[in-house]
Protein backbone atom coordinates (compact mmCIF):
# COMPACT_ATOMS: atom_id res chain seq x y z
CA UNK A 1 0.00 0.00 0.00
CA UNK A 2 0.91 3.59 -0.90
CA UNK A 3 1.47 5.38 2.77
CA UNK A 4 0.32 8.86 2.47
CA UNK A 5 1.90 11.41 4.83
CA UNK A 6 -0.46 13.99 7.36
CA UNK A 7 0.89 16.89 4.75
CA UNK A 8 -0.21 15.30 1.51
CA UNK A 9 -3.85 14.26 0.31
CA UNK A 10 -4.05 10.60 -1.33
CA UNK A 11 -4.50 12.66 -4.53
CA UNK A 12 -0.83 14.76 -4.55
CA UNK A 13 0.32 11.31 -2.95
CA UNK A 14 -0.20 9.78 -6.40
CA UNK A 15 1.70 12.45 -8.79
CA UNK A 16 5.01 11.19 -9.25
CA UNK A 17 7.87 14.05 -8.38
CA UNK A 18 9.18 15.39 -11.33
CA UNK A 19 12.72 14.88 -13.19
CA UNK A 20 14.74 17.76 -13.73
CA UNK A 21 17.57 18.90 -15.65
CA UNK A 22 17.70 21.60 -13.38
CA UNK A 23 19.96 22.08 -10.70
CA UNK A 24 17.90 24.69 -9.00
CA UNK A 25 13.94 24.76 -9.08
CA UNK A 26 11.07 26.03 -7.39
CA UNK A 27 7.23 25.95 -7.76
CA UNK A 28 4.76 28.24 -5.82
CA UNK A 29 1.25 28.98 -6.07
CA UNK A 30 1.00 32.60 -6.94
CA UNK A 31 -2.17 33.49 -4.61
CA UNK A 32 -1.46 31.80 -1.31
CA UNK A 33 2.75 31.33 -1.60
CA UNK A 34 2.82 28.26 -0.61
CA UNK A 35 5.44 25.93 -2.21
CA UNK A 36 4.85 22.85 -4.47
CA UNK A 37 7.88 21.53 -5.58
CA UNK A 38 11.95 22.66 -4.39
CA UNK A 39 15.14 21.63 -5.54
CA UNK A 40 18.06 22.89 -3.89
CA UNK A 41 15.74 26.04 -3.44
CA UNK A 42 18.00 27.52 -1.22
CA UNK A 43 21.40 27.26 -2.35
CA UNK A 44 22.81 30.48 -3.85
CA UNK A 45 23.35 30.14 -7.89
CA UNK A 46 24.26 33.40 -10.74
CA UNK A 47 20.96 34.15 -12.80
CA UNK A 48 21.76 35.72 -15.36
CA UNK A 49 19.55 37.83 -17.73
CA UNK A 50 16.28 36.89 -14.77
CA UNK A 51 18.11 39.64 -13.06
CA UNK A 52 15.74 41.66 -15.59
CA UNK A 53 12.86 41.02 -13.89
CA UNK A 54 14.08 42.86 -11.33
CA UNK A 55 15.34 45.93 -13.20
CA UNK A 56 11.60 46.01 -14.89
CA UNK A 57 10.16 46.07 -11.35
CA UNK A 58 12.02 48.50 -9.84
CA UNK A 59 11.39 51.27 -13.16
CA UNK A 60 7.84 50.44 -12.42
CA UNK A 61 8.40 50.99 -8.82
CA UNK A 62 9.34 53.98 -9.34
CA UNK A 63 6.89 56.80 -8.10
CA UNK A 64 4.82 58.52 -10.45
CA UNK A 65 6.52 57.02 -13.72
CA UNK A 66 5.78 57.94 -16.68
CA UNK A 67 5.85 55.47 -19.53
CA UNK A 68 5.64 57.64 -22.28
CA UNK A 69 8.65 59.67 -21.20
CA UNK A 70 11.21 59.40 -24.09
CA UNK A 71 14.97 58.21 -23.63
CA UNK A 72 17.54 58.97 -25.94
CA UNK A 73 19.40 56.24 -26.65
CA UNK A 74 23.25 56.53 -25.97
CA UNK A 75 25.94 55.54 -27.98
CA UNK A 76 27.20 53.99 -24.74
CA UNK A 77 24.62 51.51 -24.20
CA UNK A 78 25.70 50.09 -27.76
CA UNK A 79 29.10 50.37 -26.81
CA UNK A 80 28.33 48.16 -23.81
CA UNK A 81 26.47 45.37 -25.50
CA UNK A 82 29.29 45.16 -28.40
CA UNK A 83 32.10 44.80 -25.50
CA UNK A 84 30.13 42.41 -23.62
CA UNK A 85 28.72 40.11 -26.26
CA UNK A 86 25.75 40.57 -24.91
CA UNK A 87 21.96 40.16 -25.86
CA UNK A 88 20.54 43.04 -27.18
CA UNK A 89 17.19 44.81 -28.90
CA UNK A 90 19.93 46.67 -31.26
CA UNK A 91 18.58 50.22 -29.98
CA UNK A 92 20.13 52.95 -31.92
CA UNK A 93 21.84 55.98 -31.20
CA UNK A 94 20.17 59.09 -31.01
CA UNK A 95 16.49 57.28 -31.34
CA UNK A 96 13.85 58.38 -28.40
CA UNK A 97 12.00 55.46 -27.20
CA UNK A 98 9.66 55.63 -24.14
CA UNK A 99 10.31 53.71 -21.21
CA UNK A 100 7.17 51.60 -22.43
CA UNK A 101 9.03 50.53 -25.18
CA UNK A 102 12.28 50.23 -23.20
CA UNK A 103 10.55 47.87 -20.92
CA UNK A 104 9.66 45.76 -23.92
CA UNK A 105 13.16 45.87 -25.13
CA UNK A 106 14.35 44.83 -22.08
CA UNK A 107 12.11 41.87 -21.46
CA UNK A 108 11.06 39.98 -24.97
CA UNK A 109 14.63 40.20 -26.81
CA UNK A 110 16.78 40.62 -23.39
CA UNK A 111 18.34 43.76 -24.82
CA UNK A 112 21.04 44.93 -22.69
CA UNK A 113 21.05 48.13 -23.65
CA UNK A 114 17.63 48.76 -22.93
CA UNK A 115 18.73 47.38 -19.42
CA UNK A 116 21.76 50.08 -19.45
CA UNK A 117 19.08 52.83 -20.72
CA UNK A 118 16.72 52.18 -18.17
CA UNK A 119 19.34 52.29 -15.01
CA UNK A 120 20.72 55.21 -16.42
CA UNK A 121 17.60 57.04 -16.23
CA UNK A 122 16.05 55.98 -12.79
CA UNK A 123 19.00 55.84 -10.82
CA UNK A 124 19.89 59.29 -9.08
CA UNK A 125 23.80 60.74 -9.53
CA UNK A 126 25.99 63.33 -11.76
CA UNK A 127 27.63 60.45 -13.42
CA UNK A 128 26.41 57.55 -15.69
CA UNK A 129 28.61 55.29 -13.53
CA UNK A 130 26.84 57.01 -10.11
CA UNK A 131 23.43 56.59 -11.44
CA UNK A 132 24.23 52.95 -12.74
CA UNK A 133 25.13 52.04 -8.93
CA UNK A 134 22.81 53.71 -7.44
CA UNK A 135 19.67 51.78 -9.48
CA UNK A 136 21.36 48.59 -8.51
CA UNK A 137 21.25 49.73 -5.11
CA UNK A 138 17.53 50.15 -5.32
CA UNK A 139 17.26 46.74 -6.98
CA UNK A 140 19.13 45.10 -3.53
CA UNK A 141 16.62 47.62 -1.63
CA UNK A 142 13.52 45.88 -3.60
CA UNK A 143 14.63 42.55 -3.00
CA UNK A 144 15.37 43.32 0.88
CA UNK A 145 11.53 44.15 0.86
CA UNK A 146 10.29 40.98 -0.92
CA UNK A 147 12.31 38.95 1.80
CA UNK A 148 14.50 37.75 -0.37
CA UNK A 149 17.44 37.05 2.30
CA UNK A 150 19.25 34.97 -0.34
CA UNK A 151 20.00 37.64 -2.92
CA UNK A 152 22.52 40.16 -4.41
CA UNK A 153 22.45 42.10 -7.66
CA UNK A 154 25.79 43.69 -8.59
CA UNK A 155 24.28 44.72 -12.23
CA UNK A 156 21.10 45.82 -13.92
CA UNK A 157 21.29 42.94 -16.21
CA UNK A 158 22.84 40.62 -15.29
CA UNK A 159 26.22 40.79 -16.56
CA UNK A 160 28.54 39.96 -13.43
CA UNK A 161 31.91 40.78 -13.57
CA UNK A 162 32.51 39.82 -9.60
CA UNK A 163 29.98 36.67 -9.87
CA UNK A 164 28.08 38.95 -7.02
CA UNK A 165 24.51 38.37 -8.85
CA UNK A 166 22.95 35.74 -7.37
CA UNK A 167 20.00 34.46 -5.96
CA UNK A 168 18.29 31.06 -5.00
CA UNK A 169 15.43 29.46 -6.49
CA UNK A 170 13.04 30.51 -3.72
CA UNK A 171 13.66 34.00 -3.66
CA UNK A 172 13.41 34.16 -7.34
CA UNK A 173 9.82 32.78 -7.05
CA UNK A 174 9.62 35.80 -4.78
CA UNK A 175 10.02 37.73 -7.44
CA UNK A 176 8.31 35.91 -10.03
CA UNK A 177 4.96 36.37 -7.58
CA UNK A 178 5.84 39.94 -7.38
CA UNK A 179 6.53 40.62 -11.32
CA UNK A 180 3.02 38.59 -11.90
CA UNK A 181 0.64 41.48 -9.62
CA UNK A 182 1.68 44.96 -11.57
CA UNK A 183 -0.54 45.00 -15.26
CA UNK A 184 1.79 46.66 -16.75
CA UNK A 185 4.55 43.92 -16.53
CA UNK A 186 2.28 41.02 -16.50
CA UNK A 187 1.06 42.44 -19.98
CA UNK A 188 4.95 43.01 -21.20
CA UNK A 189 6.26 39.52 -19.80
CA UNK A 190 3.28 37.86 -21.65
CA UNK A 191 3.75 39.14 -25.53
CA UNK A 192 5.26 36.96 -27.70
CA UNK A 193 6.14 39.31 -30.45
CA UNK A 194 6.20 43.30 -30.26
CA UNK A 195 6.70 45.65 -33.14
CA UNK A 196 6.71 49.52 -32.34
CA UNK A 197 7.82 53.21 -33.69
CA UNK A 198 10.32 55.02 -32.54
CA UNK A 199 11.48 58.03 -33.12
CA UNK A 200 14.84 58.61 -34.56
CA UNK A 201 17.19 61.52 -34.30
CA UNK A 202 15.99 63.11 -37.81
CA UNK A 203 12.74 62.78 -36.60
CA UNK A 204 11.79 60.27 -38.94
CA UNK A 205 10.47 57.11 -37.68
CA UNK A 206 12.28 53.63 -37.31
CA UNK A 207 9.92 50.19 -36.77
CA UNK A 208 11.50 47.96 -34.22
CA UNK A 209 9.92 43.90 -34.13
CA UNK A 210 11.44 42.33 -30.95
CA UNK A 211 10.24 38.61 -30.24
CA UNK A 212 9.70 37.03 -26.90
CA UNK A 213 12.89 34.64 -26.09
CA UNK A 214 10.87 32.92 -23.81
CA UNK A 215 9.63 29.40 -25.87
CA UNK A 216 7.27 28.56 -23.29
CA UNK A 217 4.92 31.12 -24.46
CA UNK A 218 2.86 29.80 -26.82
CA UNK A 219 3.87 26.25 -26.32
CA UNK A 220 2.43 25.26 -22.72
CA UNK A 221 -1.08 25.86 -22.65
CA UNK A 222 -1.79 28.79 -20.25
CA UNK A 223 1.78 29.91 -20.08
CA UNK A 224 1.98 33.66 -19.52
CA UNK A 225 5.65 34.66 -18.93
CA UNK A 226 7.97 35.60 -17.52
CA UNK A 227 11.80 35.68 -18.69
CA UNK A 228 14.38 33.55 -19.70
CA UNK A 229 18.01 33.85 -18.97
CA UNK A 230 21.38 32.42 -20.04
CA UNK A 231 25.24 32.75 -18.85
CA UNK A 232 28.38 30.59 -18.86
CA UNK A 233 28.30 30.99 -15.02
CA UNK A 234 24.74 30.76 -14.86
CA UNK A 235 23.88 28.28 -17.78
CA UNK A 236 19.80 28.29 -19.17
CA UNK A 237 17.88 29.96 -16.18
CA UNK A 238 14.04 30.68 -16.47
CA UNK A 239 11.35 32.66 -14.52
CA UNK A 240 8.03 30.65 -15.53
CA UNK A 241 4.11 31.40 -14.85
CA UNK A 242 1.00 29.77 -16.04
CA UNK A 243 -2.30 30.06 -15.36
CA UNK A 244 -5.32 27.83 -15.64
CA UNK A 245 -8.64 28.83 -14.42
CA UNK A 246 -8.11 30.60 -10.73
CA UNK A 247 -5.08 28.86 -10.59
CA UNK A 248 -1.45 30.51 -11.23
CA UNK A 249 1.84 28.76 -10.68
CA UNK A 250 4.55 30.82 -10.53
CA UNK A 251 8.36 28.60 -10.84
CA UNK A 252 12.06 28.68 -11.58
CA UNK A 253 14.61 27.01 -13.33
CA UNK A 254 18.09 27.76 -12.46
CA UNK A 255 21.02 25.63 -14.44
CA UNK A 256 18.79 23.76 -16.36
CA UNK A 257 20.07 21.93 -19.55
CA UNK A 258 15.95 21.42 -20.41
CA UNK A 259 14.60 24.51 -18.91
CA UNK A 260 11.17 24.11 -21.06
CA UNK A 261 10.43 20.80 -20.41
CA UNK A 262 12.17 21.11 -16.84
CA UNK A 263 9.36 24.26 -16.48
CA UNK A 264 6.54 22.00 -18.16
CA UNK A 265 7.32 18.98 -15.77
CA UNK A 266 6.97 21.12 -12.94
CA UNK A 267 3.84 23.29 -13.93
CA UNK A 268 2.03 19.56 -14.51
CA UNK A 269 2.96 18.92 -11.48
CA UNK A 270 0.84 21.94 -10.74
CA UNK A 271 -2.01 21.58 -12.44
CA UNK A 272 -2.02 17.77 -12.63
CA UNK A 273 -1.95 17.46 -16.09
CA UNK A 274 0.44 15.83 -18.53
CA UNK A 275 0.89 18.51 -21.08
CA UNK A 276 4.70 18.48 -21.07
CA UNK A 277 4.87 15.33 -23.22
CA UNK A 278 3.29 16.84 -25.86
CA UNK A 279 4.16 20.47 -25.98
CA UNK A 280 6.00 21.79 -29.17
CA UNK A 281 7.93 24.50 -28.29
CA UNK A 282 7.53 28.03 -30.35
CA UNK A 283 9.78 28.89 -32.83
CA UNK A 284 11.55 31.75 -33.02
CA UNK A 285 12.31 33.74 -36.21
CA UNK A 286 16.10 33.40 -37.51
CA UNK A 287 17.71 36.33 -36.64
CA UNK A 288 15.86 37.10 -33.31
CA UNK A 289 17.77 37.01 -30.26
CA UNK A 290 18.31 34.17 -28.12
CA UNK A 291 18.66 33.95 -24.20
Amino acid sequence: MLAVTPLMSPAEAAVPLPTLSAKGAFLQDRATGVKKYGKSADIKRQMASTTKVMTAAVVLNTPGVDLSRKVTISQTYRDYVTAKGASTADLKTGDKATVRQLLHALMLPSGCDAAYALADTYGVGTTRAARTKQFIGQMNKKAASLGMTNTLFDSFDGISSTGNNYSTPRDLAQLASYAMRGSTLRGIMSTTKYVTPVTTSTGALRTYTWYNTNKLLGSYSGAVGIKTGTGTAAGPCLLFAATRGDKTYVGVILNGTDRYNDAAKLLDYGFGSATASTMKLRTLPQGAQRD
